[in-house]
């Protein structure tokens, strides 16, 4: 009896099919072409994340933080991204909108036709 297949359909990364022929399994693997890839290591940005809000304790935050920089490291890379631009950004985000340092926790707002970037999308 053979063992049980999972579907995984995700961006992986480059050792991981040698890790698990190691262990015994067999996988099968496809090459993404330069499009495919931009979409999946952006798809993937959301799965580090993700483990990030997941972790349980400091050393699996760092962890799981190095992960989702790695994702964005490669993103840089991949979309040709300069670090002036992403400072450029960050400064004219911080100058609209402030930073975290009174850590502040929204309840509720009127309906005022502001969408955060959680609700970009809806109605838009």
């Amino acid at each position: 009896m053979g063992k049980e297949k999972i579907n995984y359909g995700k961006l992986v990364r480059d050792k991981i099919p040698k890790r698990i022929e190691e262990s015994g399994g067999s996988c099968e693997v496809s090459q993404l072409s330069d499009d495919e890839f931009r979409k999946e290591l952006v798809k993937k940005v959301g799965e580090e994340a993700s483990g990030v809000t997941q972790a349980r304790g400091k050393k699996e935050l760092i962890s799981e933080i190095g992960d989702l920089l790695d994702v964005v490291d490669q993103i840089v890379r991949v979309f040709e991204i300069s670090s002036q631009q992403i400072e450029r950004s960050r400064k004219k985000e911080f100058k609209r909108k402030g930073g975290f340092d009174k850590k502040l926790f929204l309840v509720w707002a009127e309906d005022t036709g502001y969408k955060s970037n959680e609700k970009k999308g809806e109605g838009e």
